[in-house]
């Protein structure tokens, strides 16, 4: 398989909730296949169109986001750095997930302190920006033309991604940016649906290599345990 981009996100091990979240999004990273949609009445709009936008990168938290790889760099050294990154990190427990609505769109996103997650996916970002070809022009001006705060500015040329380090909130993202009023509708059928699939703690336990295939959906290369002591 060619692969254009690569990523490194938090992907669920399989079970209930990895379940759910990719027939809902229309995407298994793990089998590379459209599973069957869970079936949801009163949807304010479209299940196609509610998850349109996040479904190429599947049931997913950014961890470092997608990026090219370096001319001197290939798959296998980037899948071996990963393996020996994740030999030194301890699994991160979460208090809980929830599902909430930030703004136009739905995630869920952690209860609790997420300073140990933050750290995790700050050494992330710097550690395998070795790995990442420098953006291009076009890219930069795709990303500048989000408005930036300064800020993000600086954290997107240095990083090639504008929320990262202090700008990083985790989430794993359930819905394309919809009308408020729609978003606010879509969670109330979800929640109690979701709620039950999410564990209690909220293990982040692997770390997942990703790449952008020729189909220009993005399937699992490997899932990585965490595996130092905590």
């Amino acid at each position: 398989m060619k692969i254009s981009r690569y990523a490194i996100f938090y992907t669920p091990a399989s079970g209930a909730l990895a379940d759910f979240g990719a027939g809902w999004l229309g995407w298994d990273v793990v089998a590379r296949v459209t599973p069957p949609a869970p079936q949801i009445p009163d949807l304010p709009l479209s299940q196609d169109e509610i998850t349109k936008t996040p479904r190429k990168y599947g049931f997913h938290g950014t961890i470092k986001p997608p990026f090219r790889l370096a001319a001197d760099q290939d798959t296998r050294g980037l899948r071996d750095a990963l393996a020996d990154f994740c030999a030194t990190r301890a699994p991160v427990t979460l208090e809980a997930m929830e599902l909430v609505q930030l703004g136009r769109f739905l995630a869920l996103v952690p209860v609790g302190k997420t300073q140990a997650l933050n750290a995790l996916a700050a050494d992330t970002v710097r550690y395998f920006d070795q790995f990442r070809a420098p953006m291009d022009a076009s890219e930069l001006a795709r990303r500048q033309a989000s408005h930036l705060s300064p800020r993000q500015d600086a954290l997107l040329r240095e990083w090639g991604y504008p929320y990262v380090l202090e700008e990083f909130r985790f989430h794993l993202t359930l819905t394309s940016k919809l009308p408020r009023a729609k978003a606010a509708q879509l969670r109330a059928l979800l929640a109690p649906l979701l709620t039950p699939l999410i564990p209690k703690p909220f293990r982040i336990d692997a770390l997942s290599l990703m790449g952008e295939g020729e189909d220009g959906m993005f399937h699992l290369i490997d899932r990585i345990p965490l595996s130092a002591p905590a």
